[in-house]
């Protein structure tokens, strides 16, 4: 933990390695080849054909909650028991936990992404945004306007920014390398099984129950950065209104989010073909192709602030 159950030294070296990650983040953003959490999903993905038995009996939807609970066990126990053997290392530890946290961010990746789409509707129109942002999102995009192209690009930065930065980097403070790959992983297997159609909606339960655990806390944390960096008051009254949520905390951070740019986010949205009425956030117009640079620049400016706070932080405690 951090605080006094911490020695000294750890809590400086982490907040050191949390810096030097960021860095690695803003400068080489994601690896384009052989990243492990691609080959993570690809193990993920194979394991769930096999024992993800969802039927329209009720018995085998029972089993399937069951055989959800043994993926994740079985996923993850052997890469945790890695992770902490790396991390504990006496020689390379710290810089295996700096690999580490540097592969479970993926902050400056996303804002590429975001940014794309915007260049791709700026230079070959339509058609070409929604095929980028396509990469982003998992709603059907094919046949979206371009205010709701803009709209599932601001709602991916926001909603991300959680995912891929600041809820990975509170999960290192708290627990070093191991926590931030616990994260990553959990967070990735959510976003592979965590829906609510016929498929995923018992084997996938418990992945996307122990991600909205992990989240809860750092959910609430980056709508706070939004709130202190954006339209404060816009983003404190969406916050207070967020009460009809998809989700306890990716709605709450899209909602403060969506505030403190002065926007309209939500909506009807379609996924593989079932349109979905999720709940309107944020306050204003209908977000446009501009609001993707204005998330990307307060997603940005989170991290700087992150990065700032943790750097005072080590200069106070080392004074």
């Amino acid at each position: 933990m951090i605080g006094h159950d911490m020695p000294y030294d750890e809590l400086s070296i982490r907040i050191a390695i949390v810096l030097a990650a960021l860095a690695l983040d803003g400068y080489f953003a994601e690896v384009s080849r052989f990243h492990p959490l691609v080959g993570f999903g690809n193990v993920a993905m194979r394991l769930e054909g096999v024992l993800n038995i969802a039927s329209d009996d009720k018995t085998n939807l029972k089993v399937a909650l069951v055989f959800g609970v043994i993926s994740i066990i079985l996923l993850l126990t052997p890469i945790i028991i890695v992770a902490y053997w790396l991390s504990t290392a006496d020689d390379w530890g710290f810089g295996f936990q700096l690999l580490m946290l540097y592969f479970a961010l993926g902050g400056e990746s996303l804002a590429q992404h975001g940014l794309a789409v915007k260049q791709a509707m700026d230079s070959e129109g339509l058609s070409a945004a929604r095929r980028q942002v396509g990469f982003m999102v998992s709603r059907d995009s094919a046949e979206l306007d371009e205010c709701a192209v803009a709209r599932s690009a601001v709602e991916s930065v926001l909603e991300n920014g959680c995912d891929a930065v600041f809820g990975a980097i509170f999960w290192f403070l708290l627990l070093g390398g191991v926590g931030a790959v616990l994260y990553r992983l959990v967070n990735t297997l959510d976003a592979m099984w965590g829906y609510r159609n016929h498929r995923y909606r018992y084997f996938g339960w418990a992945a996307a129950r122990f991600d909205d655990l992990l989240n809860y806390i750092p959910a609430r944390l980056t709508a706070l950065t939004y709130l202190l960096l954006g339209n404060s008051r816009g983003a404190y009254r969406s916050w207070l209104g967020c009460r009809k949520r998809k989700s306890p905390n990716s709605t709450l951070v899209m909602a403060a989010g969506a505030g403190a740019l002065q926007i309209r986010l939500g909506g009807r949205t379609v996924y593989q073909g079932v349109a979905v009425d999720n709940p309107t956030m944020g306050e204003g117009a209908a977000a446009e192709m501009v609001d993707i640079e204005r998330a990307v620049s307060l997603l940005r400016r989170g991290v700087l602030l992150w990065a700032g706070l943790l750097l005072l932080m080590g200069v106070l405690d080392f004074a």
